[in-house]
């Protein structure tokens, strides 16, 4: 019998979708630390989270002539992410993840984001906890 390894607990989002002219831009596993949570000692120890997001981004109907410019950049979604975590401590992982869905959904070709965010170090005996949430361009 062979060892059993884990499967990954993040689903397969199917954001890309040739039919709607959306592409998915992702980052996975960003691991980053920040004063988050309610207790005091969270208020002055950082703690190691991991962030994921997913974006559904509207294809253009302009061609990208391989420009930077003319796409959504995930190293500009990592150092937005890393931007809010350095303005300060959040109480809860949910306003964290709002900020971040809100901070990326100014982009205007973003329908949806995903946004995945894991303390690692909170809850004894467990690999993380944390919330998930979506928000839709309406």
């Amino acid at each position: 019998m062979s060892p059993s390894v884990p499967k990954s607990n993040i689903s397969s989002i199917k954001y890309a979708d040739a039919l709607r002219g959306v592409r998915h831009v992702f980052v996975r596993d960003l691991m980053i630390s920040g004063f988050i949570g309610v207790y005091d000692h969270e208020k002055i120890n950082k703690q190691q989270m991991c962030v994921n997001i997913d974006l559904c981004v509207r294809e253009e109907d302009v061609p990208l002539n391989d420009k930077y410019q003319n796409v959504v950049c995930y190293e500009k979604v990592v150092t937005g992410i890393k931007n809010i975590i350095e303005l300060g401590h959040v109480e809860l992982v949910e306003t964290l993840a709002e900020k971040i869905a809100n901070l990326n959904m100014l982009d205007k070709r973003i329908v949806s984001v995903r946004v995945r965010i894991e303390k690692l170090e909170a809850i004894e005996n467990t690999t993380s906890v944390g919330v998930e949430i979506e928000r839709h361009r309406v």
